[in-house]
């Protein structure tokens, strides 16, 4: 007697198996910067530098956005030519996870300004080695059909690190070191599936675009995540001192809790509306509105931080912001890799791209530094929302995609 048998289940079943395994690796990605970016370096540094810990941690920054900027082309070149023999990149994130441990290590040691700006160099080349192939294995396994809802997923990422973040100020039973060595063990647990999991086969290439116009395109949509990605570089670098500008009577230790429950959950509200926006972008083959409407959220927020004299009100603008500069990363996330031009450069392309997350580690740090003053951040806010508004319309001049 015949078996009847549903064809497209188990290809659908493993695809969306993949899919979270991916998700959740990236969320590990996530967790090995940004506890330590947002709140464990801020207050070393504070502890370190005291009163000079604007100059001290915008010095660290620079140095450590050059690191990032160089290393993430670097590990993506080298990933293309390890998948190109058949190696796989898994080797490339394997590896990454174990010199960001190294790397935390040596931050959480670290007792002088110049020793950490050293150990937070080492921890840029060391994450990057995990996240440039991380995110090449999404250009080349995750099927153009599904891209803008993996996209969404990678929002998972943020709120899933600032939970981390929360738990390690908040557990008072915790000392710096013990912070420092959680860090890197959470994210060695999240990348482990898909470390184990096989490699997909990637998708048949599409017919190449007109290079000219895939340039332009390419260049386009890499100048718009940079506008945007500036913004994101400032609050995340300086939230701590921006909460404390608003809310000057709070002691560190309460306003670093506060701060991690804050971008908890300011991170954790726009996961739900970006799946649905991906998957609804998948569907109707349209990125570009739900882009520049995602950018006037972000940028409305940003604004409202500027003028926030309170923490309550100061906290409602930064979720605003979170929500809209969230969507907008993931969705732009799949946007920007169907401009890719070439299968076999993924990883140096999407290194090159990486260069917006990375160059407002420079960019973003200045601002601060030329506009803002520890009382008073108003200025540069402005300043922030204007170029995050300036990313949302840059988008509507990519030709080549809708």
């Amino acid at each position: 007697m015949a078996t009847l048998i549903a064809p497209a289940s188990s290809p659908s079943r493993r695809s969306t198996a993949f899919l979270i395994v991916y998700a959740l690796a990236h969320a590990g990605g996530v967790i090995a910067y940004l506890p330590l970016l947002t709140l464990l370096l801020p207050m070393k540094v504070s502890g370190v530098a005291g009163d000079a810990r604007i100059g001290v941690l915008t010095v660290a920054l620079i140095a450590g956005a050059v690191a990032a900027s160089l290393s993430n082309i670097l590990f993506g070149w080298l990933s293309d030519r390890s998948a190109a023999a058949g190696g796989g990149r898994r080797r490339w994130v394997a590896g990454g996870v174990v010199a960001t441990a190294a790397s935390y290590a040596l931050t959480a040691a670290a007792a002088t300004p110049l020793g950490i700006v050293i150990a937070l160099v080492l921890f840029q080349i060391a994450v990057n080695a995990l996240l440039s192939p991380l995110l090449a294995i999404m250009a080349e396994e995750i099927p153009d059909t599904q891209k803008g809802v993996a996209g969404g997923l990678l929002a998972l990422g943020a709120p899933v690190a600032s939970m981390v973040s929360t738990l390690l100020v908040a557990t008072v039973a915790l000392g710096e070191g013990e912070r420092f060595a959680l860090v890197p063990l959470a994210t060695a647990v999240c990348v482990l599936p898909l470390l184990l999991s096989r490699s997909r086969l990637p998708p048949a290439a599409a017919s190449p675009a007109v290079p000219r116009l895939a340039r332009r395109d390419l260049a386009v949509a890499w100048g718009a995540r940079l506008l945007v990605q500036v913004a994101g570089a400032v609050l995340s670098l300086y939230l701590l001192y921006y909460l404390d500008s608003i809310a000057p009577n709070t002691p560190q230790r309460e306003l670093a809790e506060r701060a991690g429950r804050l971008l908890m959950i300011a991170f954790t509200l726009p996961l739900p509306i970006a799946i649905l926006v991906g998957r609804l972008s998948d569907r109707i083959g349209r990125r570009k509105p739900f882009l520049l409407a995602s950018a006037a959220v972000a940028a409305a927020g940003v604004l409202g931080m500027a003028w926030a004299t309170s923490w309550t009100a100061g906290a409602f603008a930064f979720c605003a912001y979170a929500a809209g500069s969230a969507v907008f990363l993931a969705l732009h996330s799949a946007f920007a890799m169907q401009l890719l031009p070439s299968p076999a450069r993924r990883g140096r392309d999407l290194g090159l791209l990486n260069l917006t997350n990375t160059l407002p580690g420079l960019i973003g740090p200045l601002l601060a530094w030329s506009l803002a003053t520890p009382q008073d951040f108003r200025a540069v806010m402005a300043a922030l929302a204007a170029l995050t508004m300036c990313g949302g319309l840059a988008t509507l001049a990519v030709r080549g995609q809708r």
